[in-house]
């Protein structure tokens, strides 16, 4: 691990089940030379590094103590070049809000949008194989519960992620 400054991303993490879950999903769709990370649930794309500390304590705050939030897988969605797992989770939603207003001004235009949560399987594919899977997962797709356990701080540097830390919900 080197020390030079580096972005923060900022994932939800699952339940076991659920993540291999989509690490299954993932290694069976996306493209392995592309592939460098586990599935994941990205709340922020790219922090400052100055904002390390005061991440960690805010992200301390909103874990320590608090149940952990109830989500849903909710659908299959196009991204055009790619298919993800559509999440509905109203409560991880407030808490990206929360500290979306306390890093105002910080944040890039893509993590000033509005937050679409989801999981993506595919990505960077032809047009046509991407909606040839959506198709196919649409039709065997079940809505159900998914087990939302923590959230985790990641450097960002170019290559696979260099985790910073990950706080956990109360059982």
């Amino acid at each position: 691990m080197t020390d030079l400054p580096a972005p923060i991303i900022l994932t939800a993490l699952f339940g076991a089940r659920d993540q291999a879950f989509f690490d299954d999903q993932r290694r069976a769709y996306f493209p392995p030379e592309r592939n460098q990370l586990d599935a994941h649930l990205t709340m922020f794309h790219h922090l400052p590094p100055t904002s390390a500390a005061e991440l960690a304590h805010r992200l301390r705050e909103e874990t320590r103590g608090v149940a952990a939030p109830a989500a849903r897988l909710a659908g299959v969605i196009s991204l055009g070049r790619g298919v993800a797992y559509r999440i509905d989770a109203p409560a991880l939603a407030d808490i990206r809000a929360r500290l979306a207003d306390a890093f105002h001004g910080m944040l890039t235009p893509q993590d000033q949008a509005g937050w679409r949560a989801h999981v993506t399987v595919q990505n960077k594919v032809a047009p046509a194989e991407a909606k040839a899977l959506l198709a196919r997962l649409q039709a065997g797709f079940q809505p159900r519960p998914v087990a939302i356990v923590g959230l985790a701080a990641w450097w960002y540097r170019g290559g696979p992620w260099e985790l910073i830390g990950k706080h956990v919900f109360a059982a």
